[in-house]
């Protein structure tokens, strides 16, 4: 902020106050946003709004960050996207109507259905394979329109802009000497346009003066100047259908001395328009707004893209960036948590805040929800989801999330008391546990909490017992895990009191939670012989029975009860050795992972405990590295539920759920967990963008066969064949590959020392993960992985506080209306978002004019709801289909719905006047894939408005 970001705001603006004709483009909204609230004088501001109005400086993209498209989910993404668009609304009245998407790692087909659905007409991607871009660049594809998603084809498409050869910046070669210039241009000139060289970092020079070492525009060196950009430009444009050619003048940490910059531009630029006939290029500064509406009214047709994504992205032959998949996984965890936790208190804060509160002040509970908006949005940046930063950047995501959380939890806790009137009497010494159910389903499911004592009850609210198990903790040796079966309404909450059981012999009158028992094996050496599967041990429940091998403690098979199918299946942790010497080859680093050797086991004993009781069936295998390790490096914990029967329970029968404690690793290690089935998949993997639709992927033979067949899970992925489907569902974001037939590995860690852009990854963390697997026939898994995916992003949040003799009880709790949506539906949002401008957009702007003094207050009664259709157009005879969602019953409990206004994705656009761009493709229009509303396999991901509420 202080050595790039201040200079480059406060010298652009002085700039084009200056010089009517230059032109600049902003991208994400955090650092301006920090300069126009801390840094901007009031004399700046007004420069910036005249700017602004008179489009030379232009907001594209307009999120909060420039997020990454492989590792973040779609829920993330627009939050950050709404972050960004309602701070240039409130502030500016203006709505980003282009994207510039350039330096995410990778692009994802998720990206512009959403950037479709926000209002775009057009969009900039640049990071694909090199190997593609070069095709696409011979075959002139590099302008494409692209329908992202399968189910909205043509209804959301996008014009879309590849980025050529250079990217994002300037070119920084010289010309060729065939081209009838001098090869020896100096070294300086070679270097590239820019003219601000570095900035001093993290201090900038006390004087403003910064080092200046490319050699400026000057008569002596124009023509050489004007030979190399020229050449450049016109090399460029075969590639492009369009005479008109993009060329970006800039890059990374660059115009924090614009007024250096500009005029060498200037001089630079006026030279090639005065010589047009010799150099063959005319140039002029614009917009991408500029740049796009000229496309546009060319008319010119180009081809449609299908829904494919352009993921993993690779710059060079042995260079795939699919490293950054699992770099930092325990920030990646606690980013998605974080996330999860937001979305249950936004539904909480909307459910319950509407109505009078005694002693809960509603704008504290709307600045805790902002105070994690903001952090999660932050963390979805290119270069911190992915793991690309360094460790003391890592500390600040970590301690602004940590913060967000505490905020959101307190106002959860808050929420839940102030519902509840004082009520004494209660025996000191247990819990009570507020259990959240944030989904717009009923959800049954087992929740974990610890107890200091063995003996225990569990009761709900009106006293009852409720089905529970107690057993050994598997991390601390002290205290007990509690294994609660709950079943929790739609959007409503469940109480519990927990106590220690003081149960006099022979009294039946208290039902205490059943005690597990816990049967030990010994550690079991890692075994080549075929004499693995002979003595076996069994565990089940009402859909799977596990078969482990006691002689190699690990898993043998699993029979899945509705397909009568027994499926091989074993699975161990193993590890690639990656290269952390540059002299030695392509090293692996945060972004990039170059192994060329296959995966080696990663241990030599195993361990086993199994904790059977009559909720759960817990599998505990530890894998130690040597014979004489004390600790083990890998733990998985693997549970097989029974809870009821019928639908009420099929979600929790139907999973293995599995978790993971991995590390701390050795130096240079990249860890992974291999699932080998017998299944026939001929290695073709399928795996998520962004938890919202499935790629498919099959393998493909490269020099980099290893890395560059690693893809993205953000969500989910499977393996299948005619009979069967293996699924994993994830909680958050990890690299996943099928290097062999029946295979599938999931990259959890890793720990590097090779240095890449002054960032290291030595990474010497215990990072946890939870997987679930699903096995069973495709019409079984199909049905289930969606809405199984969605419960495990959002599982129930656990509210604890101690009992004492004044804790407030209510004996008779207050009435919640519950929502449950249909199986099909997904309750993406419900929020209040705090808005401060008006609906209208003409009395918005009105407003924003007026310059009213003094602070715009959040709106409460306005209430921000989104629903996603979770089955694809195609995927499924009856989930699939189009669903009709009662609204009133949806905001049910919240008061009388006044109005409703169907928004564009960020809410900044009445869809009535939202009119996109259409562009004219290459095909007829019967094959366009528009479908009218109502159509069978309408996927909906909509912004519903609901302007006023009344008590």
């Amino acid at each position: 902020m202080q050595a790039y970001v201040t200079t480059v705001y406060t010298s652009v603006v002085e700039d084009l106050t200056r010089n009517k004709q230059h032109r600049f483009i902003i991208v994400d909204q955090e650092f301006f946003r920090l300069w126009w609230d801390g840094v901007a004088s009031a004399k700046q501001k007004v420069q910036v709004r005249q700017l602004v109005d008179q489009g030379r400086l232009e907001f594209v993209l307009g999120g909060q960050v420039m997020h990454d498209e492989a590792v973040t989910h779609v829920d993330d993404q627009i939050l950050q996207l709404t972050e960004g668009h309602r701070f240039l609304y409130e502030t500016f009245g203006i709505r980003p109507q282009f994207s510039w998407q350039v330096d995410s790692f990778g692009a994802s087909a998720t990206t512009p259905t959403l950037f479709a659905l926000a209002g775009f007409n057009g969009h900039i991607i640049s990071r694909i394979d090199y190997d593609l871009k070069e095709t696409m660049q011979q075959d002139q594809e590099m302008q494409f329109v692209w329908r992202g998603s399968r189910s909205l084809l043509a209804q959301q498409e996008i014009f879309t802009h590849v980025l050529d050869e250079n990217g994002y910046c300037s070119p920084r070669a010289g010309l060729p000497s065939q081209q009838g210039v001098s090869s020896n241009i100096p070294l300086l000139l070679s270097k590239g346009f820019y003219w601000n060289e570095k900035a001093v970092f993290p201090d900038p020079p006390w004087d403003g003066m910064y080092p200046n070492q490319t050699v400026p525009v000057t008569l002596s060196n124009i023509q050489r100047y004007a030979n190399t950009l020229s050449y450049n430009v016109r090399k460029r444009a075969p590639w492009f259908l369009t005479p008109h050619i993009l060329w970006p003048w800039g890059c990374d940490r660059q115009f924090f001395n614009a007024s250096v910059q500009f005029a060498n531009m200037d001089y630079l630029m006026g030279y090639i328009n005065k010589h047009v006939s010799q150099f063959g290029v005319l140039m002029v500064y614009a917009t991408l707004s500029e740049y796009f509406q000229t496309l546009h009214s060319e008319h010119e047709p180009v081809q449609v893209r299908d829904h494919r994504d352009f993921l993993p992205y690779s710059s060079d032959m042995f260079h795939s960036w699919t490293g950054f998949y699992a770099s930092r996984s325990g920030l990646k965890r606690l980013a998605r948590r974080a996330s999860a936790l937001l979305y249950a208190g936004e539904s909480m804060f909307t459910r319950f805040m509407l109505a009078p509160h005694r002693f809960l002040d509603r704008a504290w509970g709307l600045q805790q929800l902002q105070k994690l908006r903001w952090a999660v949005s932050e963390v979805q940046h290119h270069e911190a989801i992915t793991g690309a930063h360094t460790p003391k950047v890592s500390d600040m995501f970590v301690g602004r999330l940590n913060n967000g959380m505490h905020g959101v939890q307190k106002l959860m806790s808050a929420i839940v008391q102030d519902r509840f009137p004082a009520h004494t009497g209660l025996e000191p010494g247990g819990y009570v546990a507020v259990i959240y159910n944030p989904l717009a389903w009923t959800v049954t499911t087992i929740v974990t909490l610890t107890v200091d004592f063995p003996k225990v009850s569990v009761t709900d609210e009106s006293g009852h017992p409720v089905p529970a198990q107690v057993q050994n903790s598997k991390e601390m040796p002290s205290v007990y895990d509690l294994l609660v079966l709950t079943t929790i309404p739609g959007l409503s909450y469940q109480y519990y009191v927990i106590k220690p059981s003081r149960r006099a012999k022979g009294d039946t009158q208290v039902t205490e939670a059943t005690m597990a028992n816990t049967k030990q094996f010994g550690r079991r050496p890692r075994r080549h012989d075929s004499s693995v599967g002979r003595r076996l041990v069994h565990m089940e429940n009402d859909c799977y029975t596990v078969s482990l091998d006691k002689d190699t403690n690990l898993m043998h098979s699993i029979w899945e009860r509705q397909s009568n199918q027994t499926i091989q299946v074993t699975q161990q942790f193993m590890e690639y050795e990656a290269n952390g010497d540059e002299d030695q080859g392509p090293i692996s680093d945060n972004y990039v992972f170059t192994s060329s050797e296959t995966a080696k086991p990663a241990w030599e004993t195993v361990g086993m405990e199994i904790v059977e009781g009559e909720l759960v069936t817990e599998i505990r295998q530890y894998f130690y590295r040597t014979v004489n390790d004390r600790d083990p490096t890998y733990t998985v914990y693997s549970r097989l539920a029974r809870g009821p029967p019928g639908a009420d329970g099929e979600l929790l029968c139907h999973r293995i759920e599995q978790e993971y404690r991995v590390g701390p690793l050795e130096l240079n290690c990249e860890a992974i967990w291999r699932t080998s089935t017998n299944l026939n998949t001929a290695r073709v993997l399928y795996s998520d963008n962004n938890g919202y639709q499935m790629q498919r992927r099959a393998y493909k033979h490269h020099e980099n066969n290893i890395a560059r067949n690693y893809y993205p899970m953000t969500q989910s992925a499977f393996i299948q064949d005619r009979q069967s489907r293996l699924v994993l569902l994830s909680e958050q974001a990890h690299g996943v590959s099928s290097q062999g037939s029946g295979q599938m590995e999931v990259m959890l860690h890793r720990r590097l020392w090779a240095l890449s852009v002054n960032i290291t990854l030595n990474d010497t963390s215990v990072v946890h993960s939870v997987l679930w697997l699903l096995l069973g026939p495709s019409t079984l898994t199909r049905d289930l992985g969606q809405r199984s995916g969605v419960a495990l992003q959002h599982r129930p949040v656990v509210l604890i506080r101690e009992l004492s003799e004044t804790a407030r009880i209510h004996p008779h709790p207050q009435h919640q209306e519950a929502v449950t949506l249909p199986p099909s539906i997904h309750l993406q949002i419900l929020s209040i978002p705090g808005w401060t401008y008006n609906s209208n957009h003409t009395k918005h702007v009105k407003n924003l004019r007026k310059d009213n003094k003094g602070e715009a207050k959040a709106e409460f009664r306005r209430v921000l709801l989104r629903l996603h259709h979770l089955y694809e157009v195609d995927e499924d005879p009856v989930r699939s289909q189009p669903v009709t969602v009662n609204l009133q019953s949806v905001l049910q409990g919240l008061g009388s719905v006044v109005s409703v206004e169907e928004r564009s994705l960020t809410g900044t656009w009445d869809v009535s006047t939202l009119h996109r761009w259409r562009w004219p493709t290459q095909e007829p229009g019967h094959l366009r894939g528009w479908t009218q509303a109502g159509d069978t396999g309408t996927m909906s991901l909509s912004v519903v408005h609901v302007r006023e509420l009344q008590h």
